[in-house]
């Protein structure tokens, strides 16, 4: 019986096989028209860029930026694809669309060059199906292993990793699988090598080689009974009691997103590959994604689960929950009680933080609970844009020391989508000033964590990523492939966008003499305990911002005192305390210096826009241009401008009444032949984050004594102070009230919290 099926079926089989092979071999690279697109700064491709004709149709770049175009009725015609991407613009033509005409022929390749808007360069993706799908299409090499499909995952949520063993360790939460909608949700894994040994230069990919089951899916790694969710919050790597390496993880088992079932901490079994737990914490509280970092404080290493919650680093700490300290303002054992909740105040109403064991961490949810106890300078995380000085509400992140910036940097959330950069002096900040380095248009991107086991050039070039997806966001539909997926991004520190304006401590010694210090003289010197308070914040001498000056430090009778250093003075840098802005240039309303934007309107109905750089002296008024073709000069009297303007041998007369900073009035063209209507609105030269209102003048204020005082406030109630009749500069002003310092922590290279493996260069 098996026989006759068997005669019976072969010739069928054969044909179609055959008619596989055959359509699978003429569909070779020849067969595609490649579109790449690249960066315009850096000529890499760019991922996730959508391409849509005109009807609708889209196609998305993949990890190399390639497309490979085979719509066959499209062939030889040519086409227009709309093109967007988050963070990324193309050009617009004269009807406002975003895009190009390109006509598709097969074996051939368009190049796109697109914009990018983001100071962070998106990488590729890292996880999912189809990670370089078009570049395998067009029978270009791929630079992982895997390019396709890699341990059956199809999507991946929040990425948790860390160096162990001499490798990289990788962990996610929810993942979902090819053959049916419900995927592991017991937590996944993965390995990959180090860059310097074996593994991919993190600008190139990763290579993950997948904890699989005996069906070749990703297999769950939390071996923990019953039902529910898996999500691991925090890995962390501990010495047993033989000094071996042990790899650690604090699971939370959810029955849903809201709804919590029990917390544990898990250790991971070399030989099974697998998490088992240690110890069960009765803990109601979410899962909340934690990237823990090293640093020794008094000579002792601690985990810093979050910047204010840390353990010591050891495995019996790591079990009880009584050890776990928190930064915290609660009085008592710093337990919050509701609306009973007591805070530490001394007897000027000043707010006290401290570190006390078994304390509540200060999450946000809780600091929203003690507002109209807590005032909103109180807060020990409080970040403002530094472009507008609006307050950034900081969601979930890291935070990992940098070399290179020789300082903690944090990447965070804030809106759906975005993601910010901060600086800090110390683990716990202060965090004042962010920028924004990554926006998603109506699409989410959660849960972003640096890996500092592959910062580049000493740190000057860090990687991050975070979960794409259309979760908790406005996006009306996903992504194909790259939704509910990792991706990676490359951020460049000494990008001058990321100067950032970092604490300028007042510092009173013995003698009553005041000092201003940024954080590296104060650590040279050992001058922490000494810190009176945050008096503002300023650029630091390393940072390089146009049109910054240099503000010293000389020392008269004894005393500090600040002074602008020209632009031809010597001061040797290495005396430059900080960098500052000038102060700002008022234009009088009853003055025409400065730039203006002019539209000339003639009685036919044109209209010409052009730019007039005025400079006025008495009532006397010139044009003044670099350009020979165009000049002019006049009069302003009473408010009443006559200008005469000559431009590529066109001679015009304009009269305009000047009227609450914009002018007004009629021109003619000297000949008489054309004539008709024009304004001009005064251009604001100074950059829009110039304007931000937490830029303020710095004041210089005189005591009896000689000693100077620095202050952003322009009347201290001191009496007998004496002002400076201008102020000295313009910096940055100090949001918080309270004192925030962690300056006894101290980073721990990678290298020495990895037995047998040491890094150079971190």
């Amino acid at each position: 019986m098996k026989l006759k099926r068997m005669i019976y079926f072969t010739p069928r089989l054969v044909s179609a096989w055959l008619y596989v092979l055959f359509s699978l071999a003429a569909c070779g690279a020849a067969d595609y028209f490649a579109i790449q697109v690249q960066d315009d700064q850096t000529g890499r491709g760019v991922p996730l860029v959508e391409l849509k004709t005109v009807n609708s149709v889209s196609w998305w770049t993949d990890s190399n930026g390639r497309i490979a175009f085979n719509e066959s009725g499209l062939f030889g015609q040519e086409v227009y694809f709309h093109i967007t991407s988050h963070g990324y613009e193309y050009p617009k033509d004269f009807f406002g669309n975003r895009g190009v005409k390109l006509k598709p022929v097969r074996g051939q390749t368009a190049t796109v060059r697109i914009k990018r808007l983001n100071i962070a360069e998106r990488l590729y993706r890292i996880t999912g199906e189809g990670v370089y799908r078009d570049t395998a299409l067009l029978g270009q090499s791929t630079p992982t292993a895997e390019p396709l499909l890699n341990g059956q995952v199809m999507g991946q949520d929040t990425v948790i990793a860390t160096p162990y063993r001499n490798k990289i360790y990788w962990f996610w939460g929810d993942t979902d699988r090819v053959g049916y909608p419900l995927g592991n949700f017991g937590a996944s894994g993965a390995v990959s090598e180090w860059p310097e040994r074996g593994g991919l230069d993190p600008s190139m990919g990763v290579n993950l080689k997948y904890f699989v089951g005996p069906d070749g899916f990703s297999k769950p790694m939390c071996a923990l009974p019953g039902k529910g969710l898996r999500w691991i919050e925090a890995l962390l790597t501990v010495s047993d009691t033989n000094g071996a390496e042990r790899l650690v993880a604090r699971v939370a088992t959810h029955r849903d997103l809201a709804h919590v079932e029990g917390w544990h901490l898990m250790l991971f079994d070399d030989e099974k590959k697998i998490f088992e737990p240690i110890e069960t914490w009765d803990i109601r509280e979410p899962h909340d994604s934690s990237h823990p970092f090293r640093a020794r404080v008094n000579g002792i290493d601690y985990y810093y689960l979050y910047p204010n919650w840390r353990v010591k680093a050891d495995l019996d700490s790591l079990r009880h929950l009584k050890n776990y300290e928190a930064f915290t303002c609660l009085a008592g054992e710093g337990k919050l009680r509701g609306r009973e909740t007591s805070l530490d105040r001394d007897a000027q109403g000043q707010l006290h933080y401290s570190w006390k064991a078994g304390a509540d961490r200060l999450h946000p949810g809780r600091l929203r609970e003690l507002d109209g106890l807590i005032k909103p300078g109180e807060r020990w995380l409080q970040l403002h844009d530094v472009e507008t000085g609006a307050a950034v509400e900081g969601g979930r992140g890291s935070v990992y020391w940098n070399n290179f910036r020789q300082r903690w940097v944090m990447l965070m959330t804030a809106a759906p989508g975005e993601i910010w950069f901060a600086e800090g002096d110390t683990p716990l900040g202060p965090w004042v000033y962010a920028r924004k380095v990554v926006s998603h248009d109506n699409y989410n991107f959660y849960n972003p964590t640096q890996h500092p086991f592959f910062d580049q050039e000493h740190g000057r070039k860090i990687y991050f990523e975070g979960t794409y997806t259309a979760a908790f966001s406005g996006a009306q539909q996903k992504t194909p492939r790259y939704d509910y997926n990792q991706i990676m991004y490359r951020l460049t520190l000494d990008d001058p966008r990321l100067a950032l304006p970092a604490p300028v401590y007042g510092i009173t010694n013995a003698g009553g003499r005041i000092r201003y210090l940024m954080r590296e003289t104060i650590d040279a010197e050992k001058l922490w305990r000494s810190v009176k308070e945050v008096s503002f914040f300023a650029l630091p001498p390393q940072r390089t911002r146009l049109g910054a000056e240099r503000v010293s430090r000389r020392t008269e009778n004894g005393h500090d005192i600040l002074q602008i250093a020209r632009a031809t003075s010597t001061t040797p840098a290495s005396e430059v305390l900080f960098l500052a802005l000038p102060n700002a240039k008022v234009s009088s309303e009853n003055s025409l210096d400065g730039p203006w934007q002019c539209v000339a309107r003639t009685t036919e109905g044109g209209e010409l826009s052009f730019s007039l750089e005025l400079s006025q002296r008495g009532d006397r008024v010139n044009v003044a241009s670099s350009d020979p073709e165009k000049s002019g000069s006049g009069t302003l009297a009473a408010n009443h401008l006559q200008l005469s303007l000559t431009n590529s041998g066109n001679a015009y007369l304009l009269e305009g009444e000047l009227r609450d900073g914009s002018l007004a009035g009629d021109w003619k063209q000297k000949d008489g032949k054309t004539r008709g209507t024009w304004s001009a609105k005064r251009n604001d030269s100074v950059p829009a984050e110039e304007r931000s209102p937490a830029i303020v003048a710095l004041y210089e204020y005189e005591r009896a004594d000689g000693g100077r005082l620095y202050a952003t406030d322009p009347a201290l109630p001191d009496m007998s102070l004496r002002r400076s009749s201008k102020p000295l500069c313009r910096v940055w002003r100090n949001p918080m009230t309270a004192r925030i310092l962690d300056p006894e922590a101290r980073p721990v290279p990678i290298g020495n919290s990895l037995p047998g493996l040491i890094r150079s260069g971190q």
